[in-house]
Parts: structure tokens; sequence; C-alpha cells
């Protein structure tokens, strides 16, 4: 079997839902073994999620696949204490808890580092460790909401949920795989263990670069579809076609804006930087929804002018291209099958519920 960068690597996940668990995915996919602790009985809540296949939620498979699964009663004295036992063979803690959860089960940072004093120890949370807001509960749009980045998205015609969980992801997941990574780089070199709060408002930030550089510039900030890469300039919009799909439109740039508004015939007065922005957009909109996607994908082939059909997952995942690049793979799990999976697919299917109990000394869990 070919070696892998963090084969040595052990991970304790006490994760649920997805920033943490698709964390440790790509952890468990760069070669750590991730032992997912999980409630008797219950598991992880996002085994209850829809869509199911053959019983199973295909969102639990495709975050855990690989992993360990061990049922643990976190607040049974006897298993807490064989817990803290594994503790000492562990390089990796990572929790999403609401801060302070973690302290009372005795299981926070600093009672583990007593066990393992190398211990690198990582806290998601929606706001951080600390701070008035520690406590609130929220999901990603209460976070995208608080961060500022939601008033940013929509168009003149109103706000929009954005479509992704960024938040999660980009805010929580991405920020907690880059720093257990360097955290392990950082005990390599100094023999120390550290703990990091990742706070997923706090990794939205990047998002609103923009945004900051205007309210840096005036002390106020864009409000709702006003920036630049917001909505607020007819060089970066989403168009509605003739049969009801977009046209992605970013021509930003001088030569390749000329070049669009050539093609789609706008008239000249309003192809400047002065002519007013509202006008401008109105009458792209009022072009581009006299053709169908189609056409314009046909116009634009070839053409410099940074325009693209949106479109829908199927058309993406059936593409040749993304197949040549090997972006999905057909496979399968012992579990259910999976139409497309993550590049670098794992083999081992997700655990059952407390599957790897007797592995690690537990005892087997009531089903």
């Amino acid at each position: 079997m070919k070696a892998k960068p963090l084969d040595d690597i052990r991970v304790l996940d006490f994760s649920t839902l997805l920033p943490g668990p698709l964390a440790t995915l790509y952890l468990v996919q760069a070669g750590a073994e991730v032992i997912k602790i999980e409630r008797p009985g219950g598991g992880d809540p996002i085994r209850n999620y829809p869509p199911f296949q053959k019983g199973k939620s295909i969102l639990f498979e495709l975050l855990n696949g690989g992993k360990c699964s061990v049922a643990v009663d976190l607040k049974n004295p006897t298993e807490h204490c064989h817990l803290l036992e594994l503790v000492s063979s562990i390089d990796v803690v990572i929790e999403q808890f609401r801060p302070g959860v973690m302290e009372r089960l005795k299981l926070d940072f600093d009672s583990l580092k007593k066990i393992k004093p190398d211990l690198i120890y990582c806290s998601i949370s929606g706001y951080g460790q600390f701070g008035s807001r520690s406590q609130i509960v929220g999901h990603d749009l209460n976070y995208q909401a608080w961060s500022g980045l939601l008033a940013l998205a929509g168009d003149y015609e109103g706000h929009r949920i954005v479509p992704a969980l960024i938040a999660d992801i980009a805010g929580g997941t991405h920020p907690a795989v880059i720093n257990i990574l360097l955290a392990l780089r950082h005990r390599e070199r100094t023999g120390n263990g550290c703990y990091l709060d990742i706070a997923m408002t706090d990794g939205l930030f990047p998002f609103m670069l923009s945004a900051l550089a205007n309210w840096v510039e005036g002390n106020d900030a864009p409000g709702a579809g006003a920036d630049l890469l917001t909505g607020g300039s007819p060089r970066y919009q989403l168009y509605p076609t003739a049969d009801r799909q977009h046209l992605a439109a970013a021509p930003l740039e001088e030569h390749f804006w000329q070049r669009f508004t050539e093609l789609i015939e706008l008239p000249k007065d309003l192809r400047s930087q002065e002519a007013d922005t509202y006008i401008v957009c109105q009458t792209i909109k009022h072009i581009i929804s006299e053709k169908s996607a189609a056409y314009w994908e046909a116009l634009f082939d070839g053409e410099d002018t940074c325009c693209t059909v949106v479109r829908n997952l199927t058309d993406v995942l059936l593409d040749p291209d993304v197949q040549v690049r090997q972006r999905v793979v057909s496979g399968q799990t012992t579990a259910i099958d999976l139409l497309a999976i993550p590049r670098d697919p794992i083999s081992a299917s997700a655990p059952s519920i407390g599957q790897h109990n007797f592995r690690f000394g537990f005892l087997e869990p009531d089903h």
C-alpha cells in the first residue's frame, strides 16, 4: 500500500454533523486513523439526515468513510476512564461541542494534555471559545448573518440565501485542517502540542476582503448587492435567459467588457464606466432575457468575455472535462452505492455506531 503523509497519526474525533467530520475525512484521506466517538444508541445526528440509500444516510457515508466508530457514554465513569487511557495514543483531538462542555466532562485540553503533553487539540465552534457570543447556538446561516457576509449577498431585487455551507466548511473545516497540519509540523520541530480555537465566524472575514477594503476607505461597509463582486456592477452579474436559466457574466477587465458588450450589442453610450450602473444592468438583463442559454453559450464560445451559463450538478458530474480531471469517480462502499464520491475514494464504508468498540477495549454497545 502506498504510504500517505499522515500514516502515523491517530485522531480522536468527538465532532458531529459537517465541519468536524469533513475535517477528519480529509485527515483520513491523508492516511490518519480517525476514531469517531459517538453517543450510544443515536450516534452522529447526521446519520438521520436524508437522502437515504439502503437505509443509510448518504451524507453520513460521504463524510465518514474509513473512520472507526466507538460508542461511548461520556458521563459513565468506567467508559470515561477507559477513554482517558486511549488518549495516551492520540495525536489530535477534534471537538465541536458548545464551549465549556468538554471542560465539564473533564475532556478539555488542560485535562488531556496531562496525559498526552504533546497533544494537538482543536475546538470548532460558531463564535469561538470566549466572548459574549460563545454560548449562543447557531448554524451556517446564522454565522453568515452575524459576520456580515450575508448582508452582502443579493442583487437589486433583494437578499438570497447563499446555496453553500460556507461558514461550516470554509470557516470551520478548512481552518481546522490547515491549523492541525501546521500544529503537527510545529510539534515535530519543538515537541510541543497546542490548543486550536477555530471560530467559524472568524473564518468568514477573508470572503469579505473587497467589502472590508471599502469599509477601511470610508468607514462604511457596502450594502447588499452594492459591492463590485456582490451585484453592484453590471460587470459581475447573473442575468436570466429566455429559458429560465442564468448567464454568469464577469467581464471585469476593460478588454473583456468591451468584447462582451460588442457581442450582445449593448448601446455604445452604456459601455463606459460613467454610464448609470442600474440602467446598464437593466439593459443587459433585458438583452440576455431575449435569448436562450444555449444561444448565449454558443455566442460566447471561444470569445474572451468571462461568461458562463450556470449549470446544475448533474450537468457538471457528467461533463467529460470533469471526468478527465477525476474530480469525481464512480465508487461503491459496502453500505451504499455512491453516484459520485471525492477523488481518492476511501474503500472502507462509514462505520455503524460502535462498530469498533471491541477493537479499542470498550464493551459492545447495545443496539
